[in-house]
């Protein structure tokens, strides 16, 4: 689950990591209102939506002399101006898509003076099993492109959740960035307080783009983007409300609703499993005869003949789906219950797009069955690999 940077900022702020001073605003009276509270004289206006890349992004219909969504501004004036000039509108960044994202709220900031900035972030290492902290001296542009040009800027530190974080990790990072007396002990104390909330609020990604040193030499956490472990969230209630499902993708919020994990992607074969060490299976042979899926969609070891009926409906929600791979493996879940559902379904949402069926599993003679004699346009498949062939033959006739 993603948050906003200021609802990042304010979990920071709770575990004594140094942020700018700030909140949300929803109007240009909101953002005022919020600046004057701060003082002058600077302040910075940003746009909040889920996606980075922000301060380069460009507004659909884009106005004269437009900065982009991360603007600093001198006066009342620009507050108010910038505020009305973002909110309600659709921002397009490297990481939304092409589509962009509609700006529904900003956060207002106190500016700060910057001598430096670095990059720093912390994440799950599931190879090592460790939270990996990784740093680097080249803050506030693409990490990426610094991995790709010059890897020997960045360095990666994992520590053992069996032994916690120690202090020597917060000096081998200081040292990396080049900092300097008070600076390091800065640092130590950062980098606990970091990996405290990291640990304790089950994060999966915390990534602060830039870490700044001011002119007056204090560490400060320019900007904070955070992502959630779903699977914890049941014991992070508080972190639960903080969740925008305006920032979601539709289909995904509706699929969450019913018990489904669903992602979608840029294909045109829509995906129906269960398990998804066998989804993943599935979308990889898709690709391999040649086409490309249309989501990820794992019904789960348990489903009922009313989530296979909405499962099909958020598939044919998306309108670049041109057909449908079934593959299930009937373990705890039955062929035959699996069967009923995708009949049920197709009889309901006159289904118009080729579908094809592969059942393995508890009562698999029962589901084949009921499908061949449902007179339905199902088109059964004897392995996987036969149903990812039959799918894409029958797409690309369809084209």
């Amino acid at each position: 689950m993603n948050i906003h940077e200021y609802q990042a900022k304010a979990i920071l702020r709770e575990y004594g990591v140094p942020v700018s001073q700030g909140a949300a605003a929803f109007t240009p009276e909101d953002a005022v209102s919020v600046a004057n509270e701060l003082g002058g004289p600077v302040w910075v206006v940003k746009a909040q939506i889920h996606a980075g890349g922000r301060g380069k992004g460009t507004f659909k219909e884009p106005q004269a002399g437009e900065q982009g969504g991360v603007r600093l501004a001198r006066s009342m004036e620009d507050v108010r101006n910038f505020a009305d000039q973002m909110l309600g509108r659709t921002l397009v960044t490297h990481q939304t898509g092409p589509d962009g994202k509609t700006v529904q709220r900003l956060y207002i900031e106190e500016g700060a003076s910057i001598a430096r900035e670095l990059y720093l972030s912390a994440l799950v290492d599931r190879g090592s099993s460790r939270i990996a902290f990784i740093c680097s001296t080249e803050g506030g542009v693409d990490i990426e492109k610094v991995a790709a040009e010059t890897p020997e800027k960045i360095l990666t530190l994992t520590i053992d959740p069996a032994a916690g974080y120690s202090p020597f990790h917060g000096r081998r990072i200081a040292f990396a960035l080049g900092l300097q007396g008070d600076q390091v002990k800065q640092c130590v104390k950062l980098i606990g307080n970091l990996y405290r909330a990291f640990t304790e609020k089950d994060m999966s990604l915390l990534e602060i783009n830039p870490l700044i040193v001011t002119e007056q030499g204090e560490l400060r956490c320019l900007d904070a983007k955070v992502n959630f472990d779903d699977n914890a969230l049941f014991r992070q209630s508080a972190v639960s409300n903080l969740r925008d499902i305006d920032e979601e993708d539709p289909a995904e919020v509706e699929a969450s609703r019913h018990g489904l994990n669903y992602v979608k992607l840029d294909g045109n074969i829509g995906c129906m499993v269960n398990g998804a060490g066998l989804a993943m299976a599935t979308m990889d042979i898709i690709k391999l005869y040649g086409a490309e899926p249309a989501n990820f969609l794992d019904v789960g070891g348990g489903a009922n003949k009313e989530q296979v009926m909405n499962a099909f409906k958020i598939i044919l929600s998306d309108k670049a789906v041109e057909g449908i791979l079934v593959n299930i493996f009937g373990g705890i879940m039955r062929c035959d219950i699996i069967a009923e559902g995708i009949i049920a379904a197709a009889k309901e949402m006159d289904i118009r797009v080729p579908l094809v069926v592969r059942l393995e599993g508890t009562n698999v003679e029962m589901g084949k069955q009921m499908l061949s004699d449902s007179g339905l346009a199902i088109i059964p498949a004897d392995d996987l690999a036969d149903a990812a062939q039959k799918i894409v033959a029958k797409v690309k006739e369809a084209a």
